[in-house]
């Protein structure tokens, strides 16, 4: 491996270090004094803040006209989609393939934090095969588009999107709504709980069932916002109840749907904001409760732009954004939110923005997630991917 050192001289006593820090090799050697430094930069090798050539592309093509532009490009479009269940996504594909005849949609679903590294890979071999990005990770947006590596594209209904969810230059936006709400089965608890308080109760004790929060940074954050509030006292008392810990957010309600246990309480999951029998949900009225936008983007050197650009005006559309559709608020601002809840931006119990700050810095979250380790162990079981839950 070769290490390029460069000094930019716009602070001073400041070195930047850059390389290509995945280009892997067989028998690289690296000084042990840049490593960390080393480690810590960015894949991409160049700084494109002054070249001063921000502007996105602006669409303003019909989406049936995209369509056919995809379609001659070859009618294909790679998504990786973070998540934690092989099928959560099966309603996308099928939803996008049958709006749009002739198109396929080659989705793959896998842990962000596991494929934002596999991109980061991509990149720096200079071989991207994906199309679309949309993660969790929402950290890695902006280090992309420093490096240069995302389209700076305007799909219809872009200045929709709440300002917060979107970059200025359309680099990246959120396409969906993601959270954790309390959630209940009706069929095994009378009562529901509406507060992180309400974990406590005796009637919860054996009922309950976690995500481990060292093993998803979603689940760390809402955690994080309980124990914040109600300090540490609060988890020792719930580690009274006898919770049971697992692996994937979508663990808990497959757990809490099976008759042959007695879990039936969670809030590190989701069931949508219009959930069915025999599941229930609710919002906290004193503590908060975790949303965020997942992020999306499209690769610069995507080989199939045009079928990514299909997909992402898809995202975006009325159709896609109605709340029946993807069970919770929408991005736009110009779509109501689920029936029978407030505007999201308007909710006190919870900040979508907020969420972001929280996964930018990732020594924090590294220091919560090791203290949670210690409490309760390592994510124990295969990965909710395979393990057949």
């Amino acid at each position: 491996m070769k290490l390029r050192l460069v000094y930019h001289s716009v602070k001073p006593n400041v070195a930047l270090y850059t390389y290509n820090q995945l280009k892997f090799q067989p028998n690289m050697v690296l000084p042990t004094l840049f490593l960390s430094a080393a480690l810590a930069t960015s894949v991409a090798a160049y700084d494109t803040l002054l070249n001063f050539n921000g502007a996105p592309e602006v669409e303003t093509r019909t989406i049936d006209e995209i369509h056919k532009a995809a379609l001659a490009e070859g009618g294909v479009v790679t998504l990786w989609h973070g998540g934690d269940e092989k099928n959560q996504q099966d309603a996308l594909k099928a939803a996008f393939e049958k709006r749009f005849p002739g198109m396929t949609l080659n989705l793959t679903v896998d842990v962000s934090k596991y494929i934002d590294g596999n991109i980061d890979r991509q990149l720096s071999q200079g071989n991207v095969y994906v199309d679309s990005v949309i993660l969790q990770t929402l950290q890695d947006y902006p280090r992309w588009d420093e490096q240069g590596a995302l389209l700076r594209y305007k799909p219809l209904n872009f200045d929709k999107i709440h300002p917060g969810f979107r970059d200025v230059f359309a680099a990246w936006y959120a396409v969906v709504v993601f959270g954790w709400t309390n959630i209940w089965n009706a069929d095994k608890v009378s009562e529901g709980p509406v507060d992180y308080l309400d974990f406590l109760k005796p009637e919860y004790k054996d009922k309950l069932v976690f995500t481990y929060p060292n093993d998803d940074d979603a689940v760390l954050y809402a955690f994080d916002l309980a124990m914040q509030q109600y300090g540490y006292g609060w988890f020792e008392n719930l580690l009274t109840q006898n919770p049971r810990w697992v692996r994937g957010t979508a663990t808990p309600t497959t757990v809490m749907g099976q008759a042959n246990n007695s879990y039936a309480v969670t809030f590190t999951g989701s069931v949508g904001m219009i959930p069915s029998a025999p599941f229930n949900i609710s919002i906290p009225k004193n503590g908060f409760f975790v949303t965020w936008g997942q992020r999306g983007a499209i690769l610069k050197d995507a080989p199939h732009k045009e079928g990514a650009k299909l997909l992402h005006n898809f995202l975006l559309s009325d159709e896609y954004q109605n709340p029946n559709v993807t069970g919770s608020w929408s991005v736009r601002r110009d779509i109501p939110p689920p029936a029978g809840f407030p505007d999201l931006m308007e909710i006190n119990s919870t900040n979508p923005i907020d969420f972001e700050r929280f996964m930018v810095n990732r020594e924090r979250v590294e220091r919560l997630k090791i203290f949670f380790e210690d409490k309760i162990g390592t994510a124990q079981g295969l990965s909710p991917l395979i393990d057949d839950l």
